[in-house]
């Protein structure tokens, strides 16, 4: 059997937003097996998608490591440098697919455009190819693991960089106010954000069963975000999750826009705010267009999808 390697080895978010390439690419080449170069903390996401066979663990840039015969094709749905073309240049494979670069005039591909949805740009790189993707197919099945509970409001304060962090203040407004109107809120994030999501508790009045922050693998997470009522974060994986799985969001953006990493302008379920300002996404503080962005729009755009009206005490 031959085999289509794609490499992304990235985030959580990053891998969500290549879900319809990845499914584009098994419609094409239906009898291949689809290999993914990803981190290996992504497998259990990675055994939701229906259009890859394969997780090759993959740390980053430079570790990829390919036993076996040469691909029969190479994706590289990394991004535009030369370093993710060099790693997948030395496999051997038939045919690389990849966005033009300068050091490598000899490969063909489209021209890298800045101004994207980043679930556009990969579909457009099978387009260039002559392989159609849909940017809508974006849904995953829900984990067959059961969620610690249902239907709760969940809080995600973290995010990669400090410039795409939403105050811990701000989140705990939202948080007390939310839960003082009887809904069950509940705060996640990564074992290193586990005294952040504990201080949003603690402001908010939350008891410390409702910080899931630390107590989760991935599999846990996606399971809690899959049953929950509504998901409220920042510019994040957890937002990508929340689209994934048809979950009703309200995501705060800033420095990058929505129409770059959002969700589908026609998924009337999601709700993002942002200020317009745009700025560096890896500052060290929080962006100043982020801060525009007030709890009282989160609460309003909440309410707005819980079906109720939530106070602004």
């Amino acid at each position: 059997m031959r085999s289509v390697l794609v490499l992304r080895a990235l985030g959580l978010g990053d891998l969500l937003t290549v879900v319809p390439a990845l499914r584009g690419l098994r419609s094409a080449y239906p009898d291949d097996r689809i290999v993914l170069a990803a981190p290996e903390g992504l497998r259990d996401l990675v055994d939701l998608i229906d259009a890859v066979d394969e997780l090759l663990p993959t740390a980053g840039l430079g570790a990829l490591r390919w036993p076996g015969a040469p691909p029969r094709l190479a994706v590289n749905l990394h991004g535009s440098g030369p370093e993710s073309i060099r790693d997948l240049l030395a496999l051997g494979a038939d045919d690389v697919l990849s966005h033009r670069h300068s050091d490598f005039p000899e490969l063909p591909g489209p021209t890298w455009r800045a101004d994207m949805h980043e679930v556009n740009r990969w579909c457009r790189l099978l387009e260039y190819a002559g392989i159609d993707a849909d940017p809508t197919a974006l849904r995953l099945p829900e984990p067959t693991e059961p969620a610690a509970e249902s239907n709760v409001v969940v809080i995600h304060p973290g995010a990669a960089h400090p410039a795409r962090r939403w105050p811990a203040d701000r989140f705990a407004r939202v948080a007390q106010e939310l839960s003082a109107d009887g809904h069950r809120v509940v705060v996640t994030g990564a074992r290193g954000e586990m005294r952040l999501a504990a201080a949003v508790a603690e402001q908010a009045g939350l008891p410390p069963t409702a910080v899931y922050a630390g107590r989760t693998g991935l599999t846990e997470l996606a399971a809690l975000v899959a049953a929950a009522a509504l998901v409220v974060c920042g510019d994040t994986g957890v937002g990508h999750l929340a689209t994934a799985f048809g979950t009703p969001s309200v995501l705060v953006f800033g420095p990058t826009p929505p129409r770059h990493w959002g969700p589908p302008a026609a998924a009337e379920q999601h709700r993002t705010l942002w200020a317009g300002h745009v700025g560096d996404p890896h500052g060290e503080r929080p962006d100043p267009g982020l801060l525009m962005v007030r709890p009282e729009q989160v609460l309003t755009a909440a309410s707005g999808l819980l079906g109720e009206k939530v106070r602004h005490g």
